[in-house]
């Protein structure tokens, strides 16, 4: 009975497990909409013979194997059920066939011309075009023209296999299909000619084709339109000689067929005068329409095939205008990034700069901590090392590994401890400003440490009485990593080249919760530090912009913060910074039409931090997109230098934002590798914050876990012994 009841618990258990590996929602979207992509841009790639094209065209060969009625017979050539007839064209009717299309702009005009006249004509459509413009064939099909099969990619089919064969008919004919409701059994091989040009490499292809149920139709009269030799030389060639009927060739697709319209509205007047009458071909050779009408699940199915190609089309569009605007959008924000980031550290850095009198007076500094046994004692250090003086409350919400007694235990002046049962960050940082003794405040996390002077040169800009915030130097300090190293670059190039522009464009729309500084005086009236918003830094900075007072950044108030070291660390942590954001910018969407400095944030604030934090980042991905697509279907150069082009104006800003850093240079190795590998991670993040955001999902604050690995350069801070074997070594 024992051991039953533990095969049940077991086998309970085991479908527990698989339930809880299901893949989320949030997850599972993302990936079907990248797999629709995918397939859109290979449907499309196979439309416009950008896959599985052959565009080898077989030289002449002997004819001795071809029938010698074939090779003096007609252009039109019988082979199905066995037979080899061919058949001429009555004199005084004349057949005009136009090969290649249907084209969205010559086609019309063409059927105008013929529709003007009265006229009839075949028009031997491949099956990439009609599916992408499947209302040219209807209207074909409508004023009485014959549509006829040219293959769906154009290719020579005398290399194909049998199997091949197969699938150009099949598919030429359902585009076809969906595109007018009917199929034909008229074929026209791409580069064919007269019927004395049959070989023994074209002939076993005609009589396979006729096995398959299909006529083929060559020509005896070439206009040679192609080479576009004039109106008056198209005339010509097309011109039978001595009343004799005639297959025409011409063409209304594959470049400019301005001429061959031109030659038309002569040409058909002019033979009609003469006694010819303009049919298609089977009204010339009094036969039954080669055109029959689909229903039922064929029809449907060549409907189908119609739909995603022009769901492929629009889509791909869509997304080549995307590409557009993201090229605009990175170029535009590389452009301001470091033309505003240069007037920044040109007009701080000039002898004299001063914001106003010297900040001498004590500030408090906050420290929100909820497990960080393994940092704190870093943090708290590194504080009491600084050259202003502070005060020091840390707000311990609800550890439950001995944080506040770790800070208790250190029994240093200045030092205070306030506990309180678990309530989240913006809280816990309210609590702290309830108790704070001083009208500055310089809030940090519980993970990182400050030099001594970061304090003094974060306080400085309140020297400005219209300073209400100011946006401190955040870095990495476990950057001997990897995942490390991309974070620092994006730390140096993107997070503080911005702050620099959106310091001069006076709409810096995140203080940093690593190192910023406050007044207190300009956080009480907006309601403190807010939890409407999973990202409260930047809901607090945007609230501070909306009532008037100025934000900005001090370059040397820097602070080393201890950056996820995992996939699922930075996924955390990213994923609640998207959707902060996103929650941030809805909150205050009023501003755009508001007065004041309200609206002015509205109005220039929030276009910026919607382009370039949430449409740039999510349109972004289609560079790469484009990047592996031009890799697998060409151009292959032209893809690789574009793609070059733009890694050359990242690596330059990346490069100009060391300098302004001062940073060494060798950690942009890794640029190439982050932006093939890291920006993924980072776009699929901000997809799922999307999808979260329009799903109506709801995002839980998520801890990352901490390995108290980071001081400040120089040793200024004692390090703490490593709690853990598994703990990683202390980053200089």
């Amino acid at each position: 009975m024992a051991s039953r009841t533990r095969r049940h618990g077991a086998a309970r258990s085991a479908r527990e497990g698989v339930r809880r590996r299901r893949l989320p929602l949030r997850l599972l979207l993302p990936l079907l909409v990248l797999v629709a992509l995918a397939a859109m841009l290979m449907l499309r790639g196979y439309v416009h013979s950008e896959i599985l094209a052959d565009h080898r065209v077989q030289p002449p060969a002997a004819t001795d194997r071809v029938p010698e009625k074939i090779l003096e017979g007609g252009p039109v050539i019988d082979a199905r059920g066995g037979r080899t007839e061919s058949l001429s064209v009555p004199d005084h009717r004349l057949v005009l066939t136009f090969d290649d299309g249907p084209d969205p702009t010559w086609t019309p005009r063409v059927l105008d011309v013929l529709k003007k006249h009265d006229a009839h004509a075949v028009f031997f459509v491949t099956g990439t075009m009609a599916s992408r413009y499947p209302d040219l064939v209807q209207r074909m099909v409508d004023e009485g023209h014959e549509v006829g099969l040219h293959t769906f990619n154009h290719p020579d089919l005398s290399f194909q296999s049998k199997k091949r064969i197969d699938w150009e008919l099949s598919q030429n004919q359902l585009a076809i299909t969906g595109a007018a409701g009917v199929r034909t059994s008229l074929f026209r091989p791409p580069y064919s000619s007269f019927a004395d040009a049959m070989d023994n490499k074209s002939w076993p292809v005609t009589e396979y084709i006729g096995s398959r149920g299909y006529i083929t139709v060559v020509n005896n009269t070439d206009s040679e339109d192609w080479q576009r030799p004039g109106v008056d030389e198209i005339i010509r060639r097309a011109t039978p000689k001595n009343g004799d009927g005639a297959i025409v060739l011409m063409h209304d697709s594959g470049g400019d067929r301005s001429q061959t319209v031109a030659a038309l509205d002569r040409f058909l007047p002019d033979l009609q005068k003469k006694g010819y009458e303009f049919d298609n071909l089977t009204e010339a050779l009094d036969a039954p329409s080669a055109m029959t009408p689909v229903t039922g699940a064929e029809l449907w199915k060549g409907k189908a095939w119609v739909f995603l190609v022009q769901a492929s089309e629009k889509i791909t569009d869509g997304l080549v205008a995307g590409l557009a605007v993201i090229g605009t959008l990175v170029i535009g924000r590389f452009v301001l990034m470091l033309l505003l980031s240069g007037i920044h550290a040109r007009r701080v850095r000039r002898k004299g700069f001063r914001w106003g009198p010297p900040v001498t007076e004590p500030v408090t500094v906050l420290v929100p901590a909820y497990n960080e046994a393994k940092c704190i004692e870093n943090t708290v250090n590194s504080l009491m090392a600084s050259d202003h003086p502070v005060e020091v409350i840390v707000v311990d919400d609800g550890s439950t590994d001995g944080t506040a007694r770790i800070v208790e235990a250190m029994g240093l002046p200045n030092v205070r401890v306030i506990r309180q049962l678990n309530a989240g960050k913006p809280a816990a940082l309210n609590r702290g400003l309830a108790n704070a003794r001083y009208d500055i405040v310089v809030m940090m996390d519980g993970d990182t440490v400050f030099e001594p002077s970061t304090v003094r040169e974060l306080v400085q800009p309140f020297g400005d009485p219209k300073v209400g915030a100011v946006a401190g130097n955040a870095k990495v300090g476990n950057k001997d990593s990897l995942i490390g190293a991309w974070q620092h670059i994006e730390y140096v190039m993107g997070f503080n080249l911005d702050r620099r522009m959106y310091d001069v464009l006076r709409c810096m729309p995140t203080i940093p919760g690593a190192v910023g500084a406050f007044r207190r005086s300009a956080l009480e009236p907006i309601g403190g530090m807010s939890d409407d918003t999973l990202a409260e830094d930047t809901d607090v900075t945007m609230a501070l912009h909306r009532a008037g007072w100025r934000v900005v950044y001090a370059e040397n108030a820097r602070a080393w913060t201890e950056a996820p070291e995992t996939v699922q660390q930075l996924w955390s942590q990213r994923y609640r910074w998207s959707y902060g954001t996103m929650q941030a910018i809805w909150k205050h969407r009023r501003a755009v039409i508001e007065k004041g400095p309200s609206g002015r944030f509205g109005r220039v604030g929030l276009p910026f931090v919607s382009l370039f934090m949430v449409l740039a980042p999510l349109l972004a991905p289609l560079i790469d997109v484009f990047l592996l697509y031009g890799l697998v279907f060409g151009p292959t150069e032209k893809t690789i230098m574009a793609w070059l082009g733009v890694l050359a104006i990242q690596a330059v800003c990346a490069a100009y934002a060391f300098r302004l850093d001062r940073e060494r240079m060798t950690h942009l190795i890794s640029l190439p590798l982050q932006q093939i590998l890291y920006r993924q991670l980072m776009y699929v993040v901000l997809l799922q914050s999307w999808i979260t955001a329009l799903t109506g999902g709801r995002l839980r604050w998520q801890k990352l876990r901490r390995t108290g690995v980071v001081g400040a350069p120089g040793g200024s801070v004692p390090r703490q012994r490593s709690q853990s074997g598994d703990d990683r070594r202390p980053v200089a």
